[in-house]
Protein backbone atom coordinates (compact mmCIF):
# COMPACT_ATOMS: atom_id res chain seq x y z
CA UNK A 1 0.00 0.00 0.00
CA UNK A 2 2.73 2.46 0.92
CA UNK A 3 4.09 2.22 -2.68
CA UNK A 4 0.54 2.43 -3.95
CA UNK A 5 0.37 5.87 -2.46
CA UNK A 6 3.13 7.30 -3.01
CA UNK A 7 2.58 6.54 -6.88
CA UNK A 8 -0.62 7.80 -6.61
CA UNK A 9 0.60 11.03 -5.16
CA UNK A 10 2.96 11.18 -7.76
CA UNK A 11 -0.01 11.07 -10.76
CA UNK A 12 -1.88 13.47 -9.23
CA UNK A 13 1.55 15.86 -8.69
CA UNK A 14 1.70 15.36 -12.40
CA UNK A 15 -1.47 16.03 -13.45
CA UNK A 16 -0.99 19.13 -11.49
CA UNK A 17 2.11 20.07 -12.61
CA UNK A 18 0.78 20.15 -16.82
CA UNK A 19 -2.25 21.96 -15.47
CA UNK A 20 -0.47 24.72 -13.39
CA UNK A 21 3.32 24.70 -15.36
CA UNK A 22 4.06 28.36 -16.22
CA UNK A 23 7.61 29.45 -16.72
CA UNK A 24 10.97 28.12 -15.82
CA UNK A 25 11.68 30.72 -12.65
CA UNK A 26 10.46 33.96 -11.85
CA UNK A 27 11.35 37.02 -13.93
CA UNK A 28 12.81 38.45 -11.07
CA UNK A 29 15.46 41.33 -12.04
CA UNK A 30 17.76 40.75 -8.81
CA UNK A 31 18.19 37.61 -10.98
CA UNK A 32 20.05 37.86 -14.46
CA UNK A 33 20.17 34.73 -15.33
CA UNK A 34 16.24 34.65 -15.74
CA UNK A 35 16.93 37.23 -18.59
CA UNK A 36 17.47 35.23 -20.77
CA UNK A 37 16.75 31.52 -19.38
CA UNK A 38 13.84 30.15 -21.69
CA UNK A 39 12.97 32.96 -23.56
CA UNK A 40 11.23 30.74 -26.16
CA UNK A 41 7.78 29.73 -24.19
CA UNK A 42 4.80 30.66 -25.70
CA UNK A 43 3.67 30.45 -22.11
CA UNK A 44 6.25 32.37 -19.60
CA UNK A 45 6.04 35.27 -22.93
CA UNK A 46 2.16 35.30 -22.70
CA UNK A 47 2.60 36.16 -18.72
CA UNK A 48 4.71 38.65 -19.22
CA UNK A 49 3.78 40.51 -21.92
CA UNK A 50 4.91 39.44 -25.24
CA UNK A 51 3.34 39.24 -28.55
CA UNK A 52 3.64 36.49 -30.57
CA UNK A 53 4.72 38.86 -33.66
CA UNK A 54 7.94 39.69 -31.83
CA UNK A 55 9.61 36.01 -31.77
CA UNK A 56 11.58 37.22 -34.51
CA UNK A 57 12.14 40.84 -35.28
CA UNK A 58 12.52 40.48 -39.24
CA UNK A 59 10.08 42.83 -40.65
CA UNK A 60 8.76 39.49 -42.79
CA UNK A 61 8.93 37.07 -40.11
CA UNK A 62 6.62 37.02 -37.20
CA UNK A 63 7.21 32.89 -36.76
CA UNK A 64 6.21 30.73 -33.80
CA UNK A 65 9.29 28.58 -33.97
CA UNK A 66 6.88 25.56 -31.83
CA UNK A 67 4.76 25.76 -35.30
CA UNK A 68 7.93 26.28 -37.67
CA UNK A 69 7.27 22.61 -38.99
CA UNK A 70 4.06 21.87 -38.37
CA UNK A 71 2.00 21.00 -41.68
CA UNK A 72 -1.22 22.59 -42.16
CA UNK A 73 -3.13 19.21 -42.71
CA UNK A 74 -1.67 18.05 -39.00
CA UNK A 75 -2.59 21.13 -37.08
CA UNK A 76 -5.35 20.06 -35.76
CA UNK A 77 -3.94 16.76 -34.49
CA UNK A 78 -1.48 18.17 -32.20
CA UNK A 79 -3.42 18.55 -29.00
CA UNK A 80 -4.94 15.02 -29.31
CA UNK A 81 -0.90 13.82 -29.70
CA UNK A 82 -0.33 15.87 -26.29
CA UNK A 83 -3.19 14.63 -24.87
CA UNK A 84 -2.15 10.94 -25.50
CA UNK A 85 0.99 11.30 -23.96
CA UNK A 86 -0.46 13.30 -20.14
CA UNK A 87 -2.65 9.77 -20.81
CA UNK A 88 0.43 7.56 -21.30
CA UNK A 89 1.92 9.16 -18.20
CA UNK A 90 0.81 6.16 -16.53
CA UNK A 91 2.98 4.21 -18.44
CA UNK A 92 6.34 6.01 -16.86
CA UNK A 93 4.82 5.28 -13.41
CA UNK A 94 4.34 1.36 -14.39
CA UNK A 95 7.81 1.09 -16.01
CA UNK A 96 9.71 2.84 -12.97
CA UNK A 97 8.09 0.36 -10.62
CA UNK A 98 8.73 -2.38 -13.14
CA UNK A 99 12.43 -1.07 -13.82
CA UNK A 100 13.24 -1.05 -9.62
CA UNK A 101 11.41 -4.07 -9.13
CA UNK A 102 8.37 -3.56 -7.42
CA UNK A 103 5.12 -5.46 -7.55
CA UNK A 104 2.55 -4.53 -10.22
CA UNK A 105 -0.63 -3.43 -8.01
CA UNK A 106 -3.39 -3.04 -10.29
CA UNK A 107 -3.85 -5.65 -12.89
CA UNK A 108 -6.77 -4.08 -14.75
CA UNK A 109 -4.38 -2.20 -17.83
CA UNK A 110 -3.56 -5.10 -19.45
CA UNK A 111 -2.35 -3.35 -22.73
CA UNK A 112 -0.31 -0.88 -20.41
CA UNK A 113 1.27 -3.73 -19.29
CA UNK A 114 2.25 -5.36 -22.54
CA UNK A 115 3.23 -2.04 -23.89
CA UNK A 116 5.91 -1.42 -21.10
CA UNK A 117 6.97 -5.02 -21.12
CA UNK A 118 8.45 -4.58 -24.62
CA UNK A 119 9.90 -1.51 -24.37
CA UNK A 120 11.33 -2.80 -21.02
CA UNK A 121 12.50 -5.36 -23.03
CA UNK A 122 14.15 -3.33 -25.37
CA UNK A 123 15.97 -1.52 -22.35
CA UNK A 124 17.83 -4.82 -21.80
CA UNK A 125 19.98 -4.18 -24.41
CA UNK A 126 20.33 -0.65 -24.38
CA UNK A 127 24.37 -0.89 -24.90
CA UNK A 128 23.87 -2.27 -28.39
CA UNK A 129 25.42 0.10 -30.85
CA UNK A 130 22.15 -1.40 -32.77
CA UNK A 131 19.80 0.07 -30.63
CA UNK A 132 16.15 0.91 -32.77
CA UNK A 133 15.51 4.11 -31.50
CA UNK A 134 12.09 4.87 -33.36
CA UNK A 135 11.02 1.54 -32.26
CA UNK A 136 11.38 2.09 -29.01
CA UNK A 137 9.93 5.56 -29.48
CA UNK A 138 6.76 4.32 -30.78
CA UNK A 139 6.49 1.57 -28.02
CA UNK A 140 6.84 4.07 -25.48
CA UNK A 141 4.00 6.10 -26.91
CA UNK A 142 6.59 9.10 -27.98
CA UNK A 143 8.15 9.04 -24.47
CA UNK A 144 11.43 7.28 -25.52
CA UNK A 145 13.29 10.33 -24.05
CA UNK A 146 12.14 10.30 -20.03
CA UNK A 147 12.07 6.51 -20.12
CA UNK A 148 15.63 6.22 -21.74
CA UNK A 149 17.30 8.69 -19.36
CA UNK A 150 15.61 7.50 -16.48
CA UNK A 151 16.68 4.02 -16.99
CA UNK A 152 19.90 5.09 -17.37
CA UNK A 153 20.04 7.69 -14.25
CA UNK A 154 19.09 4.19 -12.52
CA UNK A 155 20.49 2.04 -14.16
CA UNK A 156 24.71 4.05 -13.04
CA UNK A 157 23.03 3.78 -9.51
CA UNK A 158 22.83 7.94 -9.59
CA UNK A 159 19.26 8.33 -8.63
CA UNK A 160 20.45 6.66 -5.41
CA UNK A 161 24.30 8.30 -4.84
CA UNK A 162 23.08 11.54 -5.67
CA UNK A 163 19.59 11.04 -3.82
CA UNK A 164 17.58 12.33 -6.23
CA UNK A 165 13.67 13.02 -5.49
CA UNK A 166 11.86 10.86 -7.10
CA UNK A 167 8.93 13.01 -8.15
CA UNK A 168 11.47 16.17 -8.75
CA UNK A 169 13.36 13.87 -11.60
CA UNK A 170 10.01 12.58 -13.34
CA UNK A 171 9.01 16.33 -13.49
CA UNK A 172 12.54 17.34 -14.95
CA UNK A 173 12.64 14.54 -17.09
CA UNK A 174 9.14 15.31 -18.58
CA UNK A 175 9.54 18.83 -18.88
CA UNK A 176 12.87 18.46 -20.57
CA UNK A 177 10.74 15.85 -23.18
CA UNK A 178 7.90 18.48 -23.63
CA UNK A 179 10.74 21.30 -24.13
CA UNK A 180 11.51 19.62 -27.91
CA UNK A 181 9.50 20.66 -30.64
CA UNK A 182 8.55 17.36 -31.75
CA UNK A 183 7.63 18.93 -34.64
CA UNK A 184 10.95 19.18 -35.97
CA UNK A 185 11.60 16.43 -38.08
CA UNK A 186 14.96 16.33 -37.02
CA UNK A 187 15.28 18.45 -33.91
CA UNK A 188 13.20 16.65 -31.39
CA UNK A 189 12.87 14.67 -28.46
CA UNK A 190 13.72 11.25 -30.05
CA UNK A 191 17.13 13.17 -31.49
CA UNK A 192 18.02 13.90 -27.79
CA UNK A 193 17.10 9.87 -26.94
CA UNK A 194 19.17 8.76 -29.73
CA UNK A 195 22.19 10.84 -28.56
CA UNK A 196 22.08 9.78 -24.82
CA UNK A 197 22.02 6.38 -25.91
CA UNK A 198 25.01 7.05 -27.59
CA UNK A 199 26.30 8.60 -24.76
CA UNK A 200 25.79 5.78 -22.67
CA UNK A 201 27.68 3.66 -25.74
CA UNK A 202 30.50 5.46 -24.84
CA UNK A 203 30.18 5.58 -21.34
CA UNK A 204 30.42 2.07 -21.27
CA UNK A 205 34.23 1.83 -23.58
CA UNK A 206 36.96 0.85 -21.12
CA UNK A 207 39.11 4.09 -21.08
CA UNK A 208 35.89 5.80 -20.39
CA UNK A 209 34.27 3.51 -17.76
CA UNK A 210 37.70 2.75 -15.70
CA UNK A 211 38.57 6.68 -15.30
CA UNK A 212 35.04 8.52 -15.19
CA UNK A 213 33.49 9.08 -11.64
CA UNK A 214 29.90 9.12 -10.86
CA UNK A 215 29.40 13.21 -11.24
CA UNK A 216 31.35 13.03 -14.87
CA UNK A 217 28.37 10.41 -15.49
CA UNK A 218 25.95 12.28 -14.03
CA UNK A 219 26.41 15.24 -16.33
CA UNK A 220 27.41 13.33 -19.40
CA UNK A 221 23.37 11.91 -19.58
CA UNK A 222 22.10 15.22 -18.69
CA UNK A 223 24.17 17.09 -21.14
CA UNK A 224 22.93 14.62 -23.96
CA UNK A 225 19.62 14.91 -22.94
CA UNK A 226 19.28 18.62 -23.02
CA UNK A 227 21.96 19.17 -25.17
CA UNK A 228 19.45 20.28 -27.79
CA UNK A 229 16.44 22.08 -25.71
CA UNK A 230 13.84 24.03 -26.99
CA UNK A 231 15.70 23.58 -30.48
CA UNK A 232 13.52 26.01 -33.13
CA UNK A 233 14.31 23.66 -36.08
CA UNK A 234 16.20 26.91 -37.60
CA UNK A 235 20.01 27.02 -37.24
CA UNK A 236 22.04 30.12 -36.19
CA UNK A 237 22.77 31.91 -39.23
CA UNK A 238 18.84 31.79 -39.86
CA UNK A 239 18.74 33.73 -36.48
CA UNK A 240 21.48 36.09 -36.89
CA UNK A 241 20.10 37.49 -40.30
CA UNK A 242 16.06 37.72 -39.35
CA UNK A 243 17.88 39.91 -36.50
CA UNK A 244 15.84 37.07 -33.70
CA UNK A 245 16.40 38.51 -30.50
CA UNK A 246 18.30 34.86 -29.07
CA UNK A 247 20.94 36.51 -31.48
CA UNK A 248 21.73 39.68 -30.21
CA UNK A 249 21.33 38.14 -26.83
CA UNK A 250 24.01 36.07 -27.46
CA UNK A 251 25.74 38.17 -29.19
CA UNK A 252 26.20 36.23 -32.50
CA UNK A 253 28.15 33.53 -30.32
CA UNK A 254 26.96 29.61 -30.14
CA UNK A 255 23.21 31.39 -29.92
CA UNK A 256 21.67 27.73 -30.03
CA UNK A 257 24.13 26.55 -27.67
CA UNK A 258 23.60 29.11 -25.03
CA UNK A 259 19.87 29.32 -25.39
CA UNK A 260 19.67 24.84 -25.06
CA UNK A 261 21.95 25.01 -21.95
CA UNK A 262 20.50 28.18 -19.99
CA UNK A 263 17.26 26.24 -21.03
CA UNK A 264 18.30 23.23 -19.07
CA UNK A 265 19.36 25.29 -16.35
CA UNK A 266 15.64 26.97 -16.04
CA UNK A 267 14.33 23.32 -16.14
CA UNK A 268 16.65 22.59 -13.23
CA UNK A 269 15.89 25.30 -10.97
CA UNK A 270 12.50 24.92 -11.97
CA UNK A 271 12.06 21.54 -10.91
CA UNK A 272 14.63 21.86 -8.07
CA UNK A 273 15.98 19.01 -8.61
CA UNK A 274 20.03 19.74 -6.86
CA UNK A 275 17.95 21.75 -4.12
CA UNK A 276 19.23 19.57 -1.79
CA UNK A 277 22.84 20.09 -2.86
CA UNK A 278 25.08 22.53 -1.74
CA UNK A 279 24.99 25.98 -3.56
CA UNK A 280 28.44 25.79 -4.69
CA UNK A 281 27.39 22.38 -6.43
CA UNK A 282 24.37 22.97 -8.07
CA UNK A 283 26.07 25.76 -9.85
CA UNK A 284 28.95 23.74 -10.57
CA UNK A 285 26.58 21.29 -12.27
CA UNK A 286 25.25 23.83 -13.97
CA UNK A 287 28.25 25.42 -15.14
CA UNK A 288 29.61 22.19 -16.09
CA UNK A 289 26.45 21.10 -18.05
CA UNK A 290 27.15 24.76 -20.05
CA UNK A 291 30.47 23.78 -21.26
CA UNK A 292 29.73 19.96 -22.29
CA UNK A 293 26.62 21.55 -24.61
CA UNK A 294 28.63 24.80 -26.08
CA UNK A 295 31.05 22.09 -27.00
CA UNK A 296 28.26 20.66 -29.50
CA UNK A 297 28.67 24.37 -31.45
CA UNK A 298 29.41 23.08 -35.10
CA UNK A 299 31.29 26.27 -36.37
CA UNK A 300 33.87 24.81 -33.69
CA UNK A 301 34.62 22.00 -34.84
CA UNK A 302 38.01 22.28 -36.10
CA UNK A 303 38.42 23.83 -32.19
CA UNK A 304 37.63 20.89 -30.87
CA UNK A 305 38.89 18.46 -33.09
CA UNK A 306 42.28 20.30 -33.50
CA UNK A 307 42.86 20.53 -29.67
CA UNK A 308 41.90 16.65 -29.35
CA UNK A 309 44.45 15.53 -32.49
CA UNK A 310 47.06 17.41 -30.77
CA UNK A 311 46.63 15.40 -26.93
CA UNK A 312 46.14 12.10 -28.71
CA UNK A 313 49.85 13.25 -30.56
CA UNK A 314 51.45 14.25 -27.66
CA UNK A 315 49.93 11.39 -25.77
CA UNK A 316 49.14 13.71 -22.91
CA UNK A 317 45.82 13.08 -22.18
CA UNK A 318 45.37 11.88 -18.14
CA UNK A 319 42.13 10.60 -17.56
CA UNK A 320 42.85 11.29 -13.60
CA UNK A 321 42.82 15.20 -14.05
CA UNK A 322 39.25 16.19 -13.79
CA UNK A 323 39.97 18.83 -16.86
CA UNK A 324 41.46 15.80 -19.37
CA UNK A 325 38.01 14.11 -18.16
CA UNK A 326 35.61 16.69 -19.09
CA UNK A 327 37.06 17.50 -22.54
CA UNK A 328 37.04 14.00 -23.28
CA UNK A 329 33.19 14.44 -22.03
CA UNK A 330 33.06 17.45 -24.41
CA UNK A 331 34.71 14.80 -27.34
CA UNK A 332 31.77 11.99 -26.41
CA UNK A 333 29.10 14.51 -26.90
CA UNK A 334 30.30 15.82 -29.80
CA UNK A 335 30.45 12.65 -31.14
CA UNK A 336 27.19 11.42 -29.89
CA UNK A 337 25.64 14.23 -31.38
CA UNK A 338 26.60 13.66 -35.08
CA UNK A 339 26.87 9.73 -34.93
CA UNK A 340 24.01 9.40 -37.13
CA UNK A 341 25.99 8.36 -39.91
CA UNK A 342 27.92 5.29 -38.16
CA UNK A 343 24.76 3.48 -37.38
CA UNK A 344 23.38 0.88 -39.08
CA UNK A 345 21.95 1.83 -42.85
CA UNK A 346 18.61 1.86 -41.90
CA UNK A 347 18.58 4.27 -38.82
CA UNK A 348 21.24 6.48 -40.68
CA UNK A 349 19.12 6.66 -43.81
CA UNK A 350 15.80 7.85 -41.46
CA UNK A 351 17.91 10.61 -39.89
CA UNK A 352 19.60 12.56 -43.11
CA UNK A 353 15.94 12.11 -44.71
CA UNK A 354 14.66 13.57 -41.40
CA UNK A 355 17.63 16.17 -41.41
CA UNK A 356 17.60 17.28 -44.49
CA UNK A 357 13.42 17.75 -44.44
CA UNK A 358 14.49 20.26 -41.59
CA UNK A 359 17.22 22.05 -43.92
CA UNK A 360 14.91 22.46 -47.30
CA UNK A 361 11.94 23.67 -45.06
CA UNK A 362 13.95 26.53 -43.59
CA UNK A 363 15.26 27.25 -47.73
CA UNK A 364 11.84 27.25 -48.45
CA UNK A 365 11.30 30.19 -45.63
CA UNK A 366 13.96 31.50 -47.08
CA UNK A 367 13.07 31.76 -50.31
CA UNK A 368 9.63 32.80 -49.41
CA UNK A 369 10.98 36.01 -47.53
CA UNK A 370 13.49 36.41 -49.95
CA UNK A 371 16.45 36.05 -47.92
CA UNK A 372 19.93 34.53 -48.86
CA UNK A 373 19.26 30.89 -48.81
CA UNK A 374 21.81 28.88 -46.45
CA UNK A 375 24.11 26.58 -47.30
CA UNK A 376 22.53 23.29 -47.83
CA UNK A 377 19.32 24.43 -47.51
CA UNK A 378 18.61 24.64 -51.22
CA UNK A 379 16.35 21.71 -52.33
CA UNK A 380 16.86 22.93 -56.13
CA UNK A 381 20.26 22.47 -55.37
CA UNK A 382 21.51 19.71 -52.71
CA UNK A 383 19.80 16.14 -52.81
CA UNK A 384 19.90 13.99 -49.71
CA UNK A 385 22.72 12.11 -50.86
CA UNK A 386 24.76 15.44 -51.09
CA UNK A 387 24.38 17.05 -48.57
CA UNK A 388 25.10 13.45 -46.83
CA UNK A 389 28.43 12.77 -48.51
CA UNK A 390 29.65 16.00 -47.97
CA UNK A 391 28.87 16.39 -44.03
CA UNK A 392 30.53 12.54 -43.70
CA UNK A 393 33.93 13.25 -45.00
CA UNK A 394 34.07 16.82 -43.43
CA UNK A 395 32.77 16.77 -40.65
CA UNK A 396 32.28 12.91 -39.34
CA UNK A 397 35.18 11.40 -40.56
CA UNK A 398 37.96 13.62 -39.39
CA UNK A 399 35.63 13.74 -35.80
CA UNK A 400 35.31 9.77 -35.59
CA UNK A 401 39.01 8.59 -36.78
CA UNK A 402 40.33 11.08 -33.81
CA UNK A 403 38.21 9.22 -31.45
CA UNK A 404 39.06 5.89 -32.79
CA UNK A 405 42.67 6.90 -32.43
CA UNK A 406 41.58 7.45 -28.49
CA UNK A 407 39.57 4.53 -27.94
CA UNK A 408 40.52 1.63 -30.45
CA UNK A 409 37.91 -0.75 -29.35
CA UNK A 410 34.96 -2.84 -31.41
CA UNK A 411 32.93 -0.01 -31.47
CA UNK A 412 35.06 2.61 -32.77
CA UNK A 413 35.68 -0.05 -35.58
CA UNK A 414 32.13 -0.61 -35.65
CA UNK A 415 31.28 2.94 -36.20
CA UNK A 416 33.81 3.30 -38.81
CA UNK A 417 32.95 0.52 -40.98
CA UNK A 418 29.18 1.82 -40.86
CA UNK A 419 30.23 5.45 -42.08
CA UNK A 420 32.32 4.33 -44.66
CA UNK A 421 29.25 1.80 -45.68
CA UNK A 422 26.50 4.47 -45.81
CA UNK A 423 28.92 7.00 -47.72
CA UNK A 424 28.96 4.18 -50.41
CA UNK A 425 25.73 3.78 -50.15
CA UNK A 426 24.44 7.42 -50.81
CA UNK A 427 27.02 7.59 -53.74
CA UNK A 428 25.75 4.91 -55.48
CA UNK A 429 22.64 6.60 -54.47
CA UNK A 430 23.75 10.16 -56.01
CA UNK A 431 23.84 9.28 -59.36
CA UNK A 432 20.39 8.32 -59.62
CA UNK A 433 19.62 12.02 -58.71
CA UNK A 434 21.98 13.41 -61.57
CA UNK A 435 20.67 10.92 -63.98
CA UNK A 436 17.34 11.84 -63.70
CA UNK A 437 17.75 15.13 -65.56
CA UNK A 438 16.75 15.65 -68.98
CA UNK A 439 20.14 15.00 -70.81
CA UNK A 440 21.97 12.68 -68.75
CA UNK A 441 25.11 13.76 -70.42
CA UNK A 442 24.44 17.54 -68.38
CA UNK A 443 26.99 18.29 -65.97
CA UNK A 444 27.76 15.25 -64.71
CA UNK A 445 29.70 15.80 -62.19
CA UNK A 446 27.63 18.85 -60.74
CA UNK A 447 25.60 16.30 -58.63
CA UNK A 448 28.76 14.77 -56.51
CA UNK A 449 30.26 18.40 -56.05
CA UNK A 450 32.23 18.30 -52.93
CA UNK A 451 30.87 21.07 -50.89
CA UNK A 452 33.09 23.62 -48.80
CA UNK A 453 33.60 22.38 -45.11
CA UNK A 454 33.15 26.11 -44.31
CA UNK A 455 29.75 25.79 -45.65
CA UNK A 456 29.02 22.53 -44.33
CA UNK A 457 29.74 24.37 -40.84
CA UNK A 458 27.75 27.22 -41.19
CA UNK A 459 24.81 25.16 -42.52
CA UNK A 460 24.51 21.84 -40.50
CA UNK A 461 22.25 21.61 -38.34
CA UNK A 462 23.05 18.58 -36.80
CA UNK A 463 24.50 20.35 -33.75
Amino acid sequence: MGIALIWSIITILVRWIFSKRRGAISYDSSDQTALYIRMLDVRVRSQVGFEPERRGSHPYLGIDFRTLHSRAESAGSIPARRIRRLFSFQRHLLSSRLLRGAPHLNPLHILDEDYCGQAKCMLEKVGSWNFEIFLFDRLTNGNSLVFLTFHLLNQYGLIELFQLDMVKLRRFLVLVQEDYHNQNPYHNAVHAADVTQAMHCYLREPKLAQSLTSFDILLGLLAAATHDLDHPGVNQPFLIKTNHYLAALYRNTSVLENHHWRSAVGLLRETELFSHLPVEDSLSIERQLGSLILATDISRQNEYLSRFRTHLDENDLCLGHASHRHFVLQMALKCADICNPCRPWELSKQWSEKVTEEFFHQGDIEKKHKLEISPLCDSEANTIASVQIGFMTYVVEPLFAEWARFSDTRLSQTMLGHLGLNKASWSALEPEASGSSEEGESEPGRATEEPSSRALSQGSQES
